[in-house]
């Protein structure tokens, strides 16, 4: 009798081990791809602004850009996109793991047929209010550049309408734990604003300096409509490529709201839609302030915060996206163990990565800006504002992954209230900030209070979510973050010291030097970091390099 009761606690203990090493297999194959695809897609975003700033700079065509492009994307994220992560793929999750696919291909056409519906509608909205929508979003600009705005935004409008079905049919292969069409989705996009902006940008013109002497070579504001066309193309086309996943699947226009899951999605949803409410309000507000500190002061913004988006996406989101489907499964199955382990190990892997990312993109700052955007009209003094920017921001960017991943495990349980309520009080904490601040820092305001909401944010969501598990089991957090910073301050002192030295040997000005210098000091930075780490034991890299390993060999 004791024999078999041990061979059955044996059997037991196998089991949750086979089943954690392939929620672990799982996570790792996602992890990758939707990291390559995150990656592809940041650096084609980094084209699109290498061009954008090249062709405009910092001027008020940009600016016009921006106010314009700010109206869509918040539009999307208050309605579509917040739903995929929060509502959609839980939800999703549930219905596929208790009822079957063909349950959840009847919920999804309901939910294309809607969305179809709701945004076309908007749209309309938005192409016939479009200058006042672009008064509200731009404050204090000036009206040459609210008129240049408000056409761009009746160009790019239309892609609102491919964007949400985008979010739709992705969020369902996400719930099916199909990864590779969505992740390299973004990869499209910004390759077809890039090649779109190319090709129906107009030819360069001679306008007469200000001071009189002399003429610049440069393109009418006018010709930022070409950013847009892009826009619209890239929408269009990432839509199009996840139509193949759908293969087999039969489409039916179906406006049942009343649909139980509907319901269910629409419930959940609903605190997120009050969070994003309040965050569009705040980035209004943020938009505001920035304008009233000179021209440029939004482009310089957006020029930082694409660089904060390159280790956040290969990091947090990807992680997060990956883990997110069997969280949700696991909480439906009410596999607490599991559901711990899942999440510690997205929480290890998002600190083994993000910290060194921080530091090196801390210390490169200046070169990598160079590199990427001081060329054409993009001067040494928007570098300078730009980089300043960017390190402000990065204080935050640790915090910020960690706690994406922790919202995600709220969404896994179902529970969107919790984050919501945490996300408002982060909120007024940022504004509270912001205003203090502004009249000693100016535009740096805006990056010290975006960081400090995310310190709050992930400190308090960190506390009740441990309250909730009753503590995140035997995970090494602790142990994970001593030995990634140690490894990472070691490769942030070696960078500290090639850096300058670099610039004194290449001596020379240009591309070539800026590319020289990245690639030698965060090669060297890097080595060392991956010394360090196979020095202190790191685990959770050598784990993921022995998955990249299988992955490559199978």
């Amino acid at each position: 009798m004791a024999e078999t009761s041990i061979d059955r606690l044996s059997e037991a203990a196998d089991a949750v081990t086979q089943t954690e090493t392939e929620t672990r297999a799982g996570v790792a194959k996602a992890t990758g791809i939707l990291a390559l695809g995150n990656v592809g897609s940041r650096v084609l975003g980094l084209a699109r602004e290498i061009v954008l700033t090249n062709l405009f700079g910092a001027s008020r065509a940009m600016d016009a850009f921006n106010y314009a492009i700010i109206v869509p994307k918040t539009l999307y994220d208050l309605l579509i996109a917040g739903h995929v992560n929060s509502a959609i793929i839980p939800v999703l999750s549930e219905v596929v793991t208790r009822d079957g696919q063909k349950a959840l291909w009847q919920l999804v056409s309901i939910l294309v047929s809607l969305v179809a519906l709701i945004i076309a509608a908007l749209v309309l909205l938005l192409e016939v209010f479009a200058p006042q929508v672009i008064i509200v979003v731009s404050g204090g600009s000036d009206p040459a550049t609210q008129a240049l705005a408000a056409d761009v935004l009746r160009s790019v409008s239309p892609a609102l309408i491919f964007l949400s079905l985008f979010a739709v049919l992705s969020g369902t292969l996400y719930a099916l734990r199909e990864f590779t069409l969505p992740a390299l989705a973004g990869i499209l996009f910004n390759a077809s604003i890039v090649f779109g902006t190319l090709i129906f940008a107009p030819p360069l013109q001679a306008v007469l300096r200000s001071s009189g002497i002399g003429w610049l070579m440069t393109r009418p504001a006018e010709g930022i409509r070409a950013a847009a066309y892009g826009w619209l193309i890239g929408a269009l086309v990432q839509f199009l490529r996840q139509l193949p996943g759908m293969r087999g699947v039969q489409f039916r226009i179906n406006f049942n709201w009343r649909h139980p899951a509907v319901k269910q999605i629409a419930l959940l949803y609903a605190p997120v839609m009050f969070s994003l409410v309040l965050d569009t309000f705040v980035r209004t507000f943020s938009y505001n302030l920035a304008s009233q500190t000179g021209v440029g002061s939004v482009s310089y913004m957006n020029w930082a915060t694409t660089l904060i988006q390159f280790p956040q996406g290969l990091v947090a989101t990807a992680i997060s996206i990956a883990i997110l489907p069997t969280l949700a499964r696991q909480s439906v199955l009410t596999e607490d163990l599991g559901f711990k382990n899942t999440l510690g190990l997205g929480l290890r892997l998002a600190i083994t990565l993000i910290l060194p990312a921080t530091l090196g993109l801390f210390v490169l700052g200046t070169p990598i800006v160079r590199l990427l955007f001081e060329h054409g009209a993009f001067t040494a003094a928007d570098t300078q504002i730009t980089v300043h920017a960017l390190r402000l921001y990065l204080i935050g960017l640790p915090f910020a992954a960690i706690d994406l991943l922790l919202v995600y495990a709220f969404y896994a349980q179902q529970d969107t209230l919790t984050p919501a309520v945490i996300g408002f009080g982060s909120l007024v904490w940022y504004m509270l900030v912001a205003v203090l601040l502004l009249p000693t820092f100016g535009l740096f305001s805006l990056m010290i209070a975006d960081s400090a909401k995310h310190i709050m944010h992930a400190l308090v969501s960190a506390f009740i979510l441990w309250r909730r598990l009753k503590g995140f089991g035997d995970q090494r957090l602790f142990r994970t973050l001593l030995k990634t910073g140690a490894a990472a301050l070691l490769m942030s002192a070696v960078a500290l010291v090639i850096e300058p030295f670099g610039e004194r040997m290449i001596g020379t000005s240009g591309a070539i030097r800026e590319a020289v210098l990245v690639i030698a000091a965060g090669g060297v930075s890097g080595a060392v970091f991956l010394g360090a780490a196979f020095v202190l034991r790191i685990e959770e890299l050598s784990w993921l390099w022995a998955s990249v390993r299988r992955r490559l060999r199978s």
